[in-house]
């Protein structure tokens, strides 16, 4: 077996085993701490903000890569079993398989205990809307949209760019989608600063957003869902522009399980509405948070099938 398949196949068991660790020095906390500082630096003052946002993008991004190809050249020189290692390592940081399925299921027992504050507090950790005030089925529907979206960036995305260029260009995704987090909003303080990070982060995953919905729809057929239902509500966004990454992924599951997505959210209080999804034939249940991340889950196994399958396709000729 290819050494790179073995190193994304043995980053993707250890994930689905262990899940993302939630330690202060994980990669991801280390590249936002690394942006917030920046970010209060170069967004001040009366600088154009649009270059300084690509400024802040350019930075991160290379600050990034150079430091995972310094690793990786230091564990190659030490030894190649570590340079192994550490290969698989990094891959597995940038996956969050079983952490979006454990967080999901927090929002899951809670509603089953009957306990909506707690639900609501879960909630809060996975999304940026507003959740003080949400009921059970809005508790629901964003947390079932939470869960398709988060299975291009979390899961799909990276694994695409680990197979494209191994942990290198794993992590410049995962820097630049952690870039978008953090300054792509469209508010004020954001709109100009983090236009670039947004921009980018949307082009990189406007391929992984059309495959994480094929594959919803695939693994929706295996599970007895409305696979034809989630064909049909996915292309509906699927030749839309970069802006419907995510509701194209949240409209194959709508149509996978029948409920309708999207409507009004507030953000800081300030409503934001988003287009409907789904046909809603079924009304949002407790049991749709369990049945979309079973979907994710085939979701990104079957992903990993098809990507080993074309990797030795390509690497072959």
């Amino acid at each position: 077996m290819n050494s790179q398949i073995l190193v994304i196949a043995t980053a993707y068991l250890l994930d689905l085993i262990i899940g993302d660790p939630q330690w202060n020095w994980h990669p991801v906390r280390l590249i936002g701490r690394f942006i917030g500082g920046l970010e209060r630096r170069l967004n001040a003052g009366d600088i154009n903000k649009n270059f300084s946002g690509t400024i802040l993008l350019v930075f991160v991004v290379s600050i990034t890569v150079f430091s995972v190809l310094g690793i990786l050249k230091l564990a190659a020189f030490i030894h190649p079993t570590l340079h192994f290692a550490t290969s698989v390592i990094l891959i597995y940081f940038s996956l969050s398989i079983k952490s979006l399925a454990a967080e999901a299921y927090k929002v899951y027992d809670a509603l089953k205990n009957k306990d909506i504050r707690e639900a609501r507090n879960n909630l809060s950790m996975i999304v940026g809307r507003d959740t003080d005030k949400l009921e059970e089925p809005e508790i629901i529907r964003a947390t079932v949209e939470t869960v398709a979206e988060s299975a291009t960036d979390g899961i799909v995305a990276p694994l695409f760019f680990a197979f494209l260029g191994g942990p290198v260009l794993a992590w410049a995704y995962k820097a630049i989608n952690t870039l978008d987090s953090m300054v792509g909003h469209r508010n004020k303080r954001f709109i100009e600063f983090g236009r670039a990070s947004a921009k980018l982060d949307g082009l990189l995953n406007f391929i992984p957003a059309k495959m994480t919905c094929i594959f919803i729809s695939a693994s929706s057929w295996f599970y007895g869902k409305n696979w034809s239902g989630s064909v049909k509500w996915w292309l509906r966004f699927f030749f839309k522009g970069q802006q419907d990454n995510s509701t194209a992924a949240e409209a194959a599951m709508a149509g996978a399980l029948d409920v309708r997505l999207g409507g009004l959210n507030f953000y800081n209080s300030v409503p934001v509405s988003k287009e409907l999804i789904g046909d809603g034939t079924c009304a949002l249940e407790m049991k749709h948070i369990r049945e979309s991340v079973r979907i994710v889950y085939l979701c990104s196994f079957l992903f990993l099938l098809i990507g080993i399958y074309l990797f030795n396709l390509v690497e072959g000729r």
